[in-house]
């Protein structure tokens, strides 16, 4: 059996044409797709990028695992401490060893993200590993040659596992003009975000908010992303402004699929298409206005956890699977398909068995977390997402949001004041879960915390005070203040 996993960093299911998106963005995921199964419900336990990964390729959620933010302790995997063995004890492998070692793939994998985020245990269990070099500012003409070259030389070797990693719809937008094409017109998806909504963002706050959605509003760094795509809007403060911005995305998903499309006619040209598994999806979505974010991941919501998920395999009906799960399910379902054992340890459930008979069931509920801009876990369940937040960071967030995510995805309407018997529900079940976590953890540590008490999520830490100027600068002292006393209550560091 062959296994090609293709990762496309920073992608939202609702951005792709086979996820009901009104743009051809995904022609070639598309047809992906059509032979597969779609999973609308799959969600990343821990955003973004290094907790996610961390998450998907160790079977165990962030809780479990240590890894949880971007930067500090919570940046790097718990130490198994005095019973750690003089190699990697199966107990202990993650999705790639498994495949290697119980399953006999050969493993490799063609991503900067090892480089990036400083997570060099991403690279056990991969027998070749090829980094283009250029820590995530990859756009796929820089990916693709090192899997053209493997594939040509290997498709048609039976057991490999190549994973792909695509980093076009991540910020900055970069695809290269002679390489964009006409989408056709903004889809009514995106006309949710009207002007009285950008209005209000405009006087609230918060790094890659409506007013600073380069980052803080640093010019050199808004000059720097402008380099790589002149039209995109140095402020979000119109329906129009908002539309150009969305095309940088929309065009870097549609640059992505036009290499894999590639991908797939080597593998057709070699006549192993029809017999590989395929699996597409990403680490993290994208926030694109929803909670004033624009182009960042910064929020553990409905937007920015909520990953595509296709998988493509040989002998399973294609369809649509609308039940709830984690992406670490699915990397535990993908192994049960394999008939390979997991490690007991493992957070993720195997549903292989609901995937042969279509009898979806899924989890009755999750709970999501983001540690990087900002310190929240929230429940999704049933038609309801609720969001605790622990640590605001530079952002306006109060401590509970409650949205009905079927009747308003974009999360523009809060009800936790109205609704608070679904609020106390979900408290309940984050509680429930959190019990349980620590019941099950090694060292009863919650890496959350950790964060809270070295300052804070990372990517917010250093930028408080320099960010508090701005807001001054910029008429909107009271937000300024506020983080000012954040900074007096030694809640950043400086």
């Amino acid at each position: 059996m062959r296994i090609l996993y293709i990762d496309i960093d920073t992608l939202r299911p609702d951005h792709l044409s086979c996820y009901g998106y009104g743009r051809k963005t995904s022609p070639n995921i598309d047809e992906i797709a059509k032979r597969g199964i779609v999973f609308t419900n799959c969600f990343a336990s821990d955003a973004p990028c290094l907790p996610s990964r961390a998450a998907m390729f160790s079977g165990r959620l962030g809780i479990h695992n240590g890894v949880v933010g971007h930067g500090g302790t919570a940046a790097d995997p718990f130490i198994v401490g005095a019973q750690r063995g003089f190699s990697h004890q199966r107990e202990y492998w993650g999705f790639v060893e498994l495949l290697k070692k119980a399953g006999g793939f050969y493993t490799v994998s063609v991503s900067p993200f090892a480089e990036r985020h400083s997570a060099w245990w991403f690279c056990a269990g991969f027998r070749e590993f090829f980094n283009p070099g250029k820590g995530g500012m990859e756009i796929a003409t820089d990916v693709y040659p090192y899997a053209e070259e493997w594939l040509r030389k290997n498709a048609e070797k039976d057991n490999w596992f190549l994973h792909i990693n695509f980093w076009d719809p991540h910020t900055p937008y970069r695809t290269p003009k002679e390489e964009r094409v006409d989408l056709g017109p903004i889809p009514p998806q995106v006309k949710w975000l009207t002007q009285e909504i950008i209005d209000k963002h405009l006087q609230s706050f918060g790094p890659h908010s409506a007013r600073e959605p380069f980052g803080i509003g640093e010019k050199e760094v808004e000059r720097w992303w402008k380099s790589f795509w002149e039209d995109i809007p140095t402020q979000i403060d119109s329906p129009e402004a908002f539309y150009r911005w969305i095309d940088g995305y929309d065009q870097g998903i549609r640059f992505a699929d036009k290499y894999v499309g590639k991908i797939l006619e080597i593998l057709e040209e070699k006549g192993v298409l029809d017999d590989t598994v395929i699996i597409v999806t990403s680490d993290h979505a994208e926030n694109l206005g929803e909670l004033n974010v624009y182009g960042d991941h910064q929020t553990a919501d409905y937007i920015t956890n909520r990953v595509p998920f296709i998988l493509k395999w040989p002998g399973l009906e294609p369809g649509i699977n609308n039940t709830l799960y984690y992406q670490v399910d699915l990397a535990a379902t993908i192994l049960g398909l394999l008939n390979i054992e997991i490690p007991k340890r493992w957070d993720g459930i195997d549903f292989s068995e609901e995937l042969k008979r279509r009898e979806y069931k899924g989890r009755d509920y999750l709970v999501i977390s983001n540690c990087a801009w900002s310190c929240q876990r929230s429940v999704v369940w049933n038609d309801w997402l609720m969001i605790r937040t622990y640590h605001e960071g530079l952002k306006d967030f109060p401590k509970i949001m409650l949205f009905n995510i079927k009747e308003d995805p974009h999360e523009v309407r809060n009800l936790a004041e109205e609704r608070q018997d679904i609020v106390g529900k979900c408290m309940v079940m984050l509680d429930e879960w959190f019990e349980e976590m620590m019941n099950k953890s090694d060292n009863r540590i919650d890496p959350m915390q950790t964060v809270l008490k070295e300052g804070g999520p990372y990517h917010t830490r250093e930028d408080a005070e320099a960010y508090a100027r701005r807001l001054k600068e910029t008429g909107r002292e009271r937000h300024a203040e506020k983080i000012l006393n954040w900074l007096k209550e030694g809640r950043y560091w400086r």
